[in-house]
């Protein structure tokens, strides 16, 4: 134990707001100070926009679980990310938040989830070979390979569908475009930079972007959605299946198009994404971390053998769970939730005004010197004793009733990705590699991830 995973090293002092400026319009972790990880609140002032940060457990608790009505998820969040998500469930609120959530729960249930391990193993077992062809010992750019086996699972599971190589390019090329681009748009918005100025400095380029990826998902949704509306669908297992056939029980209204189109390509954001950035980040810790890496190999051999990984398998992989969810904790993929205050409220001694922004940030939280042991420092027994985890001070997932729906599915993928690369390879950091932690819509590596990838000896 003791290995500290590297984090940007905060500013001494809070920044002034022309460096703010230039600093966050690369990254929002480039703005913290060292106050940021022991303070119980924070605010931000900019021309457009007062920010208010939570970090303390009780207040996390009020804003996210006991008064969420007061707490809507952010508007300005949901214009940022409409090009690509549409009204999905991901920025929605209110009844329309509940209607998507109740038609889209039936495709997140266990029952689902378990149905779609076979689609979801089979992205896993191309990703192994397409290792497998690598020289033994080489560097390989993690972070590109959990990007496309994350997005390549995300088609398998929710359409049926292989994710090609020159799909796949065209996809995550353009979301890489969108994602660097909202950062910028969001900053301009803050400090009031006009529109007109936006528009030609990237705002084109993002909805171009966002447009992309909608039209790749479109041209594969239309014809089973038109098939339903004929009664001709049939034989899928997978979650797009669940969505064309769910209704609303009051209307008995199916999701229109546009609504599933929204909805498919929330999941792929929420649900390729954060999974890549999360095993990305978990293999980097793991490359540093010799004697973890070699616990969780044996655990994994102890229990699988030399079989092929299963269901089974995966649930009793319990060591190596600890191992990805204390990565979770180091490196939440989405570093923090925007929600605005729709009423004037107080939080510890500020007052907050109707319409200011409230950001409850995992990545400060779960960093937090008052809640955690050694926060910086990787120990996945944290989650041997349960007990002693701080109540309201873990969450990667989210909170409340706008817990990511997605929740076992995305553990389901990403220790059956673990366990499959672990049994075959021992993992060594490229000497002197050093990754370049950013905050986007999530927190990635600017620079990639070199890590070595060993065969280990039968």
């Amino acid at each position: 134990m003791g290995q500290c995973p590297f984090f940007p090293k905060p500013h001494k002092n809070k920044a002034s707001l022309l460096t703010t400026f230039f600093l966050k319009r690369r990254s929002w972790l480039d703005g913290l100070y060292e106050k940021s990880y022991k303070m119980k609140s924070g605010q931000v002032k900019m021309p457009g926009f007062d920010l208010y940060i939570a970090n303390h457990p009780k207040d996390v608790r009020r804003i996210m679980v006991d008064e969420v009505q007061k707490f809507p998820k952010s508007n300005w969040l949901h214009q940022l990310l409409k090009p690509l998500l549409g009204e999905s469930i991901f920025t929605t609120n209110g009844e329309v938040w509940r209607k998507q959530r109740e038609l889209l729960r039936p495709s997140f249930e266990q029952a689902r989830i378990t149905k779609v391990f076979g689609l979801m193993s089979e992205a896993v077992d191309e990703m192994m070979q397409k290792l497998s062809c690598y020289p033994n010992g080489a560097m390989i750019e993690v972070d590109e390979v959990m990007t496309f086996v994350t997005a390549d699972v995300i088609f398998r599971t929710i359409l049926s569908q292989r994710l090609d190589e020159e799909k796949g390019k065209k996809v995550l090329d353009a979301f890489v475009v969108f994602q660097e681009q909202t950062v910028h748009t969001a900053i301009r918005k803050m400090f009031c930079i006009p529109e007109w100025i936006s528009y030609l400095l990237g705002e084109r380029k993002r909805k171009k972007a966002g447009d992309t990826i909608r039209q790749v998902l479109a041209d594969i949704i239309k014809p089973r959605y038109d098939a339903v509306s004929n009664n001709k669908e049939g034989g899928y297992e997978d979650i797009l299946a669940s969505l064309l056939e769910v209704v609303e029980p009051q209307s008995g209204k199916r999701f229109s198009f546009e609504e599933i189109l929204d909805q498919v390509a929330m999941l792929f954001l929420a649900g390729h994404e954060t999974s890549a950035s999360a095993l990305t980040w978990t293999l980097y810790i793991l490359s540093i971390s010799p004697k973890e890496q070699e616990k969780a190999y044996q655990e994994i051999h102890s229990i699988a053998g030399d079989e092929k990984l299963n269901l089974q398998h995966i649930r009793k992989l319990k060591y190596v769970a600890n191992i990805f969810k204390e990565s979770l904790r180091l490196y939440p993929p989405v570093g923090f939730f925007a929600r605005t205050a729709n009423e004037e409220v107080k939080i510890q001694n500020k007052l907050i005004q109707e319409g200011s922004g409230i950001v409850v940030a995992p990545w400060l939280i779960q960093r937090h010197e008052s809640y955690w042991d050694k926060p910086h420092e990787f120990n996945p027994n944290r989650f041997e004793e349960k007990d002693k985890i701080l109540k309201d001070t873990y969450l990667p997932f989210g909170m409340g009733e706008r817990i990511c729906i997605g929740q076992g599915f995305a553990m389901q993928e990403a220790i059956l990705i673990l366990a499959n690369i672990l049994r075959t390879y021992q993992l060594k950091l490229q000497e002197g590699f050093v990754p370049d932690v950013v905050g986007r819509l999530t927190i990635r590596s600017a620079n990639g991830m070199q890590i070595l990838f060993t065969r280990r000896k039968d």
